[in-house]
């Protein structure tokens, strides 16, 4: 399978976010899209879905354009973990069976518990099956939301911003497991992020965005000093540590705020 975006440019009235964007991604890979605030990250997952509806341009899975999908198929073909998600007050199980409604023509049957079984021990969830969802810490929370959606059995697995509010241990958790279920289910998962490093550690492809344009667009190789400073406007060094590419940031002496070396105790 082959997720295409072709020349996909999209505007809020008059005011362009996306422009000429495109690249390609395949089955079993996981790409991190990249960029500042504002470059368009979460509006390009939304025109990938047709949450939002481009312009001009296309997005075709397998050669099919998704623009001639109806909302139904969309959904069989997408899986799409927003930004935020609002816990409602049901057993996990019952939140990644709602997942299942996608490929249900009536209510859910035993080949839906099922794969919702087998979704939850792919992702290590078995034991909190029956907890209720307002019970779960963060990174627990943010799994049953991956799980909801791979219940659909999508091609495409688009996150935004999955990590954002968790601690180091839940980020690498979570980062790991997308990494292991794109390969495990053979999907494409196309992923926001800010921080690089953990971008580094598990994708395979990197879409740098900047100004609503793609500005670079590969494998581990484009991560440089050059292209990091030009997308983000900070210097760094990167360095490999333990075999895996570490970005560090530059502080520049002349910064217009001053670090305040007094204790606080």
């Amino acid at each position: 399978m082959t997720l295409k975006v072709k020349d996909v440019h999209f505007a809020y009235g008059k005011h362009d976010v996306l422009e000429k964007i495109g690249f390609e991604a395949g089955s079993g890979s996981l790409a991190a899209i990249l960029g500042e605030n504002g470059s368009g990250k979460t509006t390009l997952l939304k025109n990938i879905n047709r949450i939002l509806k481009p312009q001009n341009g296309s997005v075709l899975i397998d050669d099919k354009a998704v623009a001639r999908m109806t909302r139904a198929i969309i959904a069989r073909h997408f899986g799409y973990v927003p930004q935020r998600s609002q816990s409602v007050h049901c057993t996990v199980f019952e939140a990644v069976l709602l997942g299942r409604k996608v490929r249900a023509d009536g209510g859910p049957d035993s080949s839906d518990e099922e794969k919702v079984r087998d979704i939850l021990a792919l992702l290590h969830l078995e034991d909190l099956a029956m907890r209720y969802t307002t019970e779960l810490s963060g990174g627990e929370l943010q799994r049953v939301i991956i799980a909801r959606a791979l219940a659909q059995e999508p091609k495409v697995l688009l996150l935004d911003e999955p990590i954002n509010h968790l601690d180091p241990i839940n980020q690498i958790e979570v980062m790991s497991l997308i990494h292991s279920v794109t390969r495990e289910m053979n999907i494409t998962s196309l992923l926001v992020t800010h921080d690089l490093n953990n971008a580094l550690r598990f994708a395979d492809k990197f879409i740098l965005l900047k100004n609503g344009t793609v500005f670079a667009c590969g494998g581990k190789e484009i991560i440089t000093p050059e292209t990091v400073e030009a997308v983000f406007h900070i210097e760094t060094i990167i360095q490999g540590i333990a075999g895996i590419p570490v970005v560090v940031p530059l502080i520049k002496k002349d910064l217009r705020w001053k670090t305040d070396t007094s204790s606080p105790c």
